[in-house]
């Protein structure tokens, strides 16, 4: 298959994970077998690296806040920035991790939590680490976009119509 055909899928299942090989192949008038197939091989890849639900908590009882962390780090000879990302990467509490251009190197985004627990992780785990030069903590209020989903809902105009 060529690499138009795969990335077509890709941008299928990123809109909608629960797209059925059959749903992908009918879209892009291609062969079920042939799209099972290559759905597989972009897993065994690593190029598919999973499957998630996007789930609203504010609509739910779930009263945990999610945190972005900034840090401005020092890298490490020979290794740049990839060690100190494997250390921060294997901490549970880290749900994203991405290395960034502008006045902080890296962006931690962490799995939901107490505002207890989060300042605990930043203060015992992430400030303390010896490449660590500066941290700065963000707290999401509220999520309006994620993953290309709209979280807030359009308020409907109820105002009653006048006719003269």
């Amino acid at each position: 298959m060529d690499n138009k055909k795969r990335e077509e899928i890709l941008r299928l299942l990123e809109a909608n994970a629960r797209y059925t090989p059959k749903d992908i192949a009918v879209m892009l008038g291609l062969g079920v077998e042939e799209t099972e197939k290559e759905i597989k091989q972009m897993e065994k890849e690593r190029i598919i690296c999973g499957y998630h639900a996007l789930v609203d908590w504010d609509k739910t009882d779930d009263e945990k806040i999610s945190a972005l962390v900034e840090l401005k780090v020092m890298p490490q000879r020979g290794h740049g920035y990839d060690s100190i990302a494997e250390k921060i990467y294997q901490y549970p509490e880290v749900e994203s991790l991405y290395l960034m251009s502008g006045a902080y190197d890296f962006s931690v985004i962490l799995k939901k939590a107490t505002m207890k627990e989060i300042a605990n992780f930043v203060s015992t785990r992430l400030a303390v680490m010896e490449e660590v030069q500066s941290t700065a903590t963000h707290i999401v209020l509220v999520r309006y976009k994620d993953h290309g989903t709209t979280f807030a809902e359009t308020k409907k105009d109820q105002r009653v119509m006048v006719m003269p």
